[in-house]
């Protein structure tokens, strides 16, 4: 099993300076690295403090690359919807070339309405944009000279440069949520599958119906589930749960606020995300423990948290988002000095790239 630290900031100016940020992560991620973990991933928002320290992860993982020897670099995840194909497709093979090959690329839809609103991309139909773009960047990565003509950009005989790293191209993943049909395409399109259960209990059969679809259309491959969720490790449970409880709710409350605008936003491609923002609003740091969905404890709670996790889910991997609601400075590093030490040594994990 896999493991490795997840970033989603969630701080302003008002919380913690770009620079004091930056900081703190990127020592995280040298010591994930030097602890052994294989993965530092790093998602893309805009506009608000939820996400948008980070509005291009693709550079952030380059600094990674910079500070590293062997941990892997996963977009967690980037907005194709947003990009054009052609740009996307070179900035992943020059981060490829940056990063000797460790680099992995994770997709997901954007569902924030302000993001949809600044960039003038309609949320109806950005279903067949977002895929339209995912195929033009394999084919940009795989094929030289290559010819697109869609709804949302049409170029000729364009060949990426560089060429990517990796043969054929770095792995793909794609985020799903809640929608029965995201997990039954990904299975179809053959790529890796990432979950964030936050604040519910995961529903195992979208899991099971992206194993399907993924066997069904890809016998020879195999599927490849990856958990995102937040941790905090310390000596003892109740202290564990002191230096988490006010971060995890500040992490909600930071979210809630980006959701405001699904308040009064209906999309037929979000059939269910109208009134999220009243959902996340009711939540607590107490609901995330509760749940399973905020891996908070000793280490040997941990351990067994994870465990009770893998019964349900069977997920190849988990990603620990340790950044939740500003935490950071020395609790965080020892978290991971905690996890990496006493925890994931009970789990069998190797290094190496997704297939």
């Amino acid at each position: 099993m896999r493991f490795g630290v997840s970033f989603l900031p969630d701080a302003s100016p008002d919380t913690k300076s770009p620079v004091d940020y930056y900081r703190e992560v990127l020592d995280l991620c040298r010591l994930a690295d030097e602890s052994g973990l294989d993965y530092v991933k790093m998602t893309e928002h805009y506009l608000h403090p939820y996400g948008g320290y980070c509005p291009s992860p693709l550079t952030f993982l380059a600094a990674v690359a910079a500070r590293t020897r062997s941990i892997r670099l996963i977009t967690g995840c980037t907005l194709p919807v947003f990009h054009h194909p052609v740009k996307l497709a070179s900035y992943i093979a020059m981060v490829d070339a940056i990063s000797e090959g460790r680099l992995e690329v994770g997709f997901a839809r954007a569902y924030l309405p302000h993001e949809f609103r600044t960039f003038q991309v309609p949320m109806d139909g950005s279903r067949g944009r977002f895929e339209a773009t995912i195929a033009a960047v394999h084919r940009l990565l795989t094929e030289e000279g290559v010819d697109e003509d869609t709804p949302y950009f049409s170029f000729r005989d364009a060949t990426v440069l560089p060429r990517p790293t990796q043969s054929p191209r770095p792995p793909f993943w794609v985020a799903a949520v809640q929608t029965p049909d995201s997990f039954e395409r990904i299975g179809r399109f053959g790529h890796g599958l990432l979950i964030t259960p936050t604040g519910r209990e995961f529903d195992t059969a979208l899991t099971t119906r992206y194993r399907e679809s993924f066997a069904a259309h890809h016998p020879d491959g195999t599927p490849r589930v990856m958990a995102s969720l937040p941790l905090l490790v310390a000596d003892t449970d109740q202290k564990a749960r002191e230096l988490a409880d006010p971060h995890l709710d500040a992490y909600l409350r930071v979210w809630a606020s980006a959701l405001d605008g699904w308040d009064d936003t209906v999309s037929t491609d979000y059939a269910q995300y109208t009134g999220l923002g009243r959902v996340v609003r009711t939540m607590t740091a107490r609901d995330l423990r509760a749940t399973g969905t905020a891996f908070v404890g000793s280490p040997e709670h941990v351990t067994d948290q994870i465990g009770r996790f893998q019964e349900r889910v069977g997920a190849d991997g988990i990603l620990w988002q340790v950044d939740f609601g500003g935490f950071g400075g020395a609790d965080a590093v020892r978290s991971v000095e905690l996890f990496a030490e006493q925890v994931r040594p009970r789990f069998t994990a190797a290094r190496g790239g997704a297939a």
